[in-house]
């Protein structure tokens, strides 16, 4: 009895596939159009002669247009191009997933560690994130607002030649903060 399944041709590639892409015996139309490897048009063959002129050179007949009439075929290494068309499907789904990054700061922050914090930003920006800038209060500081406003500001400064601000500065509690978005 004969076995069904996935047949292999005589260079191993599969010749049922999981997309509609019909290859090599799978083409069942008498004649077709043929496209050469190079691109060249053979013009109307038939099925024999198309396959056997494909497997001389070492590659597969590829139906490239079925709905033709005759349908058009293309001689091509069938692995690579799919091994392609596969690598372009999920270069195009795989988009980056914008995450919401933080920067805490005081008001009494020394000005090299606010450059560090500020370079930090910048890099979560240029790679597409979102930057929340937080100013947090504790004790006596609540007393002196304007100083954490003044870090605030000078931060902002900075982070908007990369950035657009989503959401102004706001007192919440014990902490200070905006959102920046990338440009």
């Amino acid at each position: 009895m004969p076995q069904q399944g996935n047949r292999r041709n005589d260079r191993g590639v599969n010749e049922r596939s999981s997309d509609s892409t019909r290859v090599n015996n799978q083409i069942r139309e008498r004649q077709v159009r043929v496209i050469s490897e190079e691109g060249e048009q053979l013009g109307i063959l038939d099925m024999d002669t198309a396959l056997n002129r494909a497997r001389d050179i070492g590659l597969d007949l590829v139906e490239v247009a079925p709905g033709e009439k005759p349908p058009v075929c293309r001689i091509m290494d069938y692995g690579k191009y799919k091994y392609e068309k596969g690598k372009k499907k999920q270069s195009s789904s795989s988009s980056h997933q914008t995450k919401l990054k933080e920067i805490r700061l005081r008001p009494k922050t020394g000005e090299h560690d606010l450059q560090f914090k500020v370079k930090q930003a910048v890099g979560f920006l240029k790679h597409k994130d979102k930057v929340q800038v937080s100013v947090i209060f504790r004790g006596r500081e609540m007393a002196h607002v304007e100083e954490g406003l003044k870090v605030m500001e000078g931060v902002l400064e900075e982070l908007l030649q990369y950035g657009k601000l989503e959401s102004t500065p706001q007192q919440l509690g014990k902490r200070m903060q905006c959102t920046v978005a990338p440009k």
